[in-house]
Order: structure tokens, then C-alpha cells, then sequence
């Protein structure tokens, strides 16, 4: 039997444009795959000549997502160029902000972009609604906690809903699925819950939006934090404000507890013969043996660390997630981050190049888009042995790493962090599951959610000290500086975390403009395509050697690839400084599956 050379185009249910192709071999395993963008857009070049303190308001516009991630990490690159220390208000603020950020992303990816990886949704019409409630109790009970939604008449009610939509043919949102593929694995019942959380967790993702908006001004693009500190004084001298806030926390983290954890102790207990191939204990990993299963990839993660935790200043303080490397899979060893070793290559981009990788701070943007190819079969390839993908590929100490919520939970373990190992090992314990599930497409899920309950609990703390500083008569919000004097000739970076991973902004200032600005994001780190050693990026890296049921319904391919929560808008960026037209390019990808 041949190969059979499949495309995905477009990868949906993902901020931006990414197509994936595929060879599947005799038995229906992926032996090779490709990362494309296939368009792009772009923010870094317009900043150049512009002020540096105004940096944040354009840098934010790189997403529409994760607005106030870039906002922060813009504003504190020329903080860092500017040496600036903030103030413990303004910190505690950002932590927040940020906070809110991370659990809203992460809820919103599972449930609505994620999920029906998981969940047939058609299947769920055939659950008996009182076994479903015992089934929400059982998972809810593994979770150590009591279910979001335990009455079966609740069940029945969402299960009538679906129904209808059924048969009157409007699916809308869970139109065009791969219903009944063998490669779902959740039972009737286990289906209607998690159709159930999904249409709860609409309601539910508001709470952390209003969050965002109460300290940052509105949501999406916050427009309280600039370069010293924050704006947002009379919300913290107004005790309701901070009491909202908290109040809105409490009643997401129930969800999270109650609903967010328990599917995914479901999903990874029913998936769990695919995410591991052995049963090492926490031990054995440790000592980098038993690592990896289906989707687990390159197995080298990459952290910048984020959170701060004191006020010691920016790259000095005592971090929630601390920074570091591990290479393959081996939790006995962690490296240092050293910034000096990222670098950026565009070998199989379509940008020129001058033949080397190049440091961000030092990074050129010049398109040279190459085009597809068409085949005998009519269809358009990707030039795979050429220039492929609009988006570059980053390196680290000549490395391909992986980067997002698996990778700071990685390298928290492997740093022996308390907080984090607790939270990493209470997971794996309660629900039963080997550590080595971690290494997998299943895995990688699972550590966004042991991630937004860690986020969930430690925040709490943070909202309760800014009340507390607030009590004590401490308002201070923002440090002075002398920008003329500070804005001569210097350069900063922004190197912290974004919900979907490692994050850096560089900047170039002199005589009081930026010179020079590069953005790297995490799927820019994760979406990228081979590089000039021809070492695939984490998402082609993951799909090798994963089983396909189907290939002309290819669930496998995008359950891999959404459980790194793609964002490809941020991931590719050019334009013209001046506003001039670079070119126009029509991409034609021909037929797709």
C-alpha cells in the first residue's frame, strides 16, 4: 500500500491561518508532517522611529487573544532598558491581570477549541441522563471535589437542547465534526458531560473577562499598565473593586475545581493508552527513563519563567514559574536559560536571510514568499524541501524546544519547585495516572489544567496582600524616571509568559525613539517549520508517529495540534515601516481534506 500525502487546510478551531500536510504510511502512521502559515501580518517594524513608551498600546495589537500578555512584556522590555524597578502595587496589579489572563485563555482553549477533540457531541444524544449524573460524581469524586452540574433533570434539559439542533439540522458550532470516528473514546454519558461544561463555560469565561477589565480598563486591549507601573489607583484604594474581583475568582476557580479538572482526569483516564507508551514511575523519570507517548514530540522544553513574586526587580525576583531548560525529557537535569543563545532562523521561511540564525535584538524582517507547488494530481504542496511557512524558526542553543504550560510545569518539577510539584504530583496521584502520561498530546492538555488550578489558588493570595498593601496606606503605583536621560542609546527585553508559552520582546532605543523591535511568541517557537540542520518544529515533531483511524478525517492531526493552543496571528509578523505595500501574493492551496 503507498504513502498517502494528506493536507489540512485550514487547521480551524485556532487564532489564525495554519495548514498541516502529512505522510501516513501502510498501517496509518504519520512519518512525516509539515507546519504552515499560510498568511501573514505583522506589528514589530511599524514601532520603529516611535516613542518607547507608546510601544505597549501597538505591541498589544499582535493579538487579539492574548492583547495584554504583549502589552505587559512591550512595556517591560523598555523597563528593563530603562532599569526601572516598579512598585509592589503595580506588580501585584500585573500578576492579576495576567492571572486572569492565563485561566481565561486556558478554559476558553479546552472547552471551546479543544474539546470536541474529546467529546463526540452527536454520541451524547444517546447517554441516559441519570447515569450521567453518577457518571459527573465519580469523576468530580476522582478530583476530590463534588460536580459542577449533578442533577439528571440539568442533563436532560442540555441533552433536549442538543437534540433539537440535531434534527433540525442546525448544529452550528459542532457542525461539520467527525461524529462516530473510532478514535473518540468517551462513553454516551461521558460525552453529555462534557457538552454539558462546554455550554457552561460560555457563562463561566465572562467572570475572568471582567476580571481583566476591573485593573486593566476593559477587555481585550487594557490600557492600564505603562512604563514605571500602573494607572489604576482608585481601583486599588476602593475595597469593592478589590471585593469584586476576588468575588469573581471564587466562583470561576468552583468550575474550575468542579467541572475543568474532572474531564480531564475523564479524558486523560479514557485516552490514556495513547498518551503513554510505558508506566514509568515519577522516579524513573527522573532519572530520564520511561518518556513519551503519542503526540509527546521533541521532549526538550524551554521556560522564561513569570509571576514575580517580590520586588527585587524584573530579572531578579523570585518567580511563580521558574525559568529553565530541559532536554529530552530528563527531569534530573535542568539548565539555566541563557537570552544570549536564542536565536531566530529562515531557512525554510519565506523571509531572506543572511545564511546564520540571528539574535532577536538584531533580527531583519524581508519577505521572499516562494509559492506551492502543484502536482500531477491537481493539488498544491508545500515546497517542503524549500522555503514553506510565514512564520520563522527559533532556536535555542542550537535546539528545537518546545514551549507553553507543559514546558513551565517540566521545568518547575525538574527545579525541584515546591508549589508546582505539588500541584503537578496531587494530579497524577488522584487520578491515577502514570507521570509519564505528561509526554503526550493528552499530557499537554492535562498540564494547562493543573496549571489554571495552580493559577486559580495562588491568586487568592495575591488578590488578598494588594487589599492588604491598600489597608497599610501603600498606593504607590508607578516610579519615577528621567526619560531624557534614560533614552539615549539602550536596549531592553520582555522575556516572560504568554498562557500559550515562552514570550520575548526585544527593543532598540536611541536619542528617545526604538531602533530596532523583534517579537518571538510561543507558537512562533511551537508552529515552526524545520531549520537549516532540517530538525522539525514542535508541532510537526509531535505528529510523528501518531495513528490516524481515518485519513479523510484527520482527528488525530488536530487533536495534537490544538492541545498546544495554536496562535498563529502572533506568530508572523511584517510590515513596511513606512506603510508601503511589500508585495501581493495569492495562495492557492488547491483541494484539501
Amino acid at each position: 500500500m503507498a504513502k498517502k500525502h494528506i493536507i489540512v487546510d485550514p487547521i480551524t478551531r485556532i487564532e489564525g491561518h495554519l495548514r498541516i500536510e502529512a505522510i501516513i504510511d501502510e498501517n496509518n502512521t504519520i512519518v512525516d508532517a509539515y507546519a504552515s502559515s499560510t498568511l501573514f501580518r505583522g506589528i514589530e517594524t511599524i514601532l520603529k522611529d516611535r516613542d518607547p513608551r507608546d510601544a505597549g498600546l501597538l505591541a498589544m495589537r499582535i493579538c487579539g487573544v492574548c492583547t495584554g500578555t504583549h502589552y505587559q512584556r512591550s512595556i517591560e522590555a523598555v523597563e528593563d532598558a530603562f532599569d526601572i524597578t516598579i512598585p509592589k502595587n503595580a506588580r501585584l496589579v500585573r500578576n492579576l491581570i495576567q492571572g486572569a489572563l492565563f485561566m481565561h485563555d486556558h478554559l476558553v482553549h479546552f472547552y471551546h477549541l479543544h474539546a470536541l477533540d474529546f467529546v463526540d457531541v452527536v454520541s451524547a444524544l444517546k447517554a441516559d441522563p441519570a447515569k450521567t449524573a453518577q457518571e459527573a460524581k465519580k469523576w468530580a469524586g476522582v478530583a476530590g471535589t463534588t460536580p459542577f452540574i449533578s442533577g439528571e433533570g440539568e442533563f436532560e434539559e442540555i441533552q433536549a437542547r442538543v437534540a433539537k439542533f440535531v434534527k433540525q439540522g442546525r448544529l452550528g458550532i459542532f457542525g461539520n465534526g467527525y461524529w462516530g470516528n473510532e478514535h473518540y473514546k468517551l462513553t454516551p454519558e461521558q460525552n453529555l458531560i462534557g457538552v454539558a461544561h462546554y455550554l457552561k463555560a460560555l457563562d463561566v469565561q465572562r467572570n475572568m473577562a471582567k476580571m481583566q477589565a476591573i485593573f486593566g480598563g476593559k477587555n481585550p486591549h487594557p490600557q492600564s499598565i505603562v512604563v514605571g507601573g500602573v494607572t489604576c489607583v482608585q481601583d486599588i484604594q476602593n475595597p469593592s473593586r478589590i471585593g469584586l474581583f476576588k468575588s469573581l475568582l471564587l466562583e470561576t476557580t468552583k468550575f474550575v475545581k468542579q467541572a475543568y479538572l474532572p474531564d480531564i482526569y475523564m479524558a486523560g483516564t479514557m485516552y490514556a493508552d495513547e498518551a503513554t507508551d510505558s508506566k514509568a514511575t515519577f522516579t524513573e523519570l527522573m532519572q530520564g527513563k520511561g518518556v513519551g507517548g503519542t503526540g509527546g514530540g521533541l521532549l526538550n522544553y524551554m521556560t522564561y519563567g513569570d509571576f514575580r513574586l517580590d520586588d527585587t526587580g524584573f530579572y531578579h525576583s523570585e518567580l511563580l514559574f521558574p525559568s529553565g531548560v530541559v532536554y529530552n525529557g530528563d527531569l534530573s537535569k535542568v539548565y539555566d536559560l541563557d537570552p544570549s543563545k536564542i536565536a531566530e532562523d529562515v531557512t525554510h521561511s519565506w523571509y531572506k536571510g543572511t545564511g546564520a540564525p540571528e539574535h532577536p535584538y538584531d533580527g531583519t524582517t524581508d519577505p521572499e514568499y516562494t509559492g506551492l507547488e502543484k502536482k500531477d494530481d491537481g493539488m498544491a504542496y508545500l515546497k517542503t524541501k524549500e522555503k514553506y511557512s510565514w512564520i520563522k524558526s527559533p532556536i535555542y542553543n542550537d535546539t528545537r524546544v518546545e514551549v507553553g504550560p507543559l514546558a513551565r510545569m517540566v521545568v518547575g518539577v525538574a527545579r525541584g519547585d515546591k508549589r508546582i510539584t505539588k500541584y503537578v504530583t496531587n494530579f497524577l496521584k488522584r487520578g491515577n495516572l502514570p507521570t509519564s502520561i505528561l509526554f503526550s498530546t493528552v499530557g499537554r492538555t492535562a498540564a494547562r489544567a493543573v496549571e489554571t488550578e495552580l493559577m486559580a489558588d495562588v491568586m487568592v493570595e495575591w488578590v488578598d496582600e494588594l487589599a492588604k498593601n491598600a489597608a497599610m496606606g501603600d498606593l504607590s503605583t508607578w516610579t519615577d524616571f528621567d526619560f531624557d536621560k534614560v533614552s539615549k542609546e539602550t536596549k531592553g527585553a520582555g522575556l516572560a509568559e504568554a498562557p500559550r508559552g515562552a514570550l520575548g520582546h526585544w527593543v532598540r532605543i536611541k536619542d528617545g525613539k526604538i531602533a530596532n523591535y523583534q517579537a518571538v511568541v510561543p507558537s512562533t517557537w511551537n508552529a515552526a517549520p524545520r531549520d537549516y540542520k532540517g530538525r522539525l518544529g514542535a508541532y510537526e515533531a509531535a505528529l510523528i508517529g501518531t495513528k490516524v483511524a481515518n485519513a479523510e478525517e484527520p482527528l488525530e492531526i488536530i487533536r495534537t495540534i490544538h492541545s498546544f493552543d495554536p496562535c498563529i496571528a502572533c506568530a508572523v509578523h511584517v510590515v513596511d515601516t513606512k506603510g508601503k505595500e511589500l508585495g501581493v501574493y495569492k495562495i492557492d492551496t488547491g483541494c484539501s481534506i
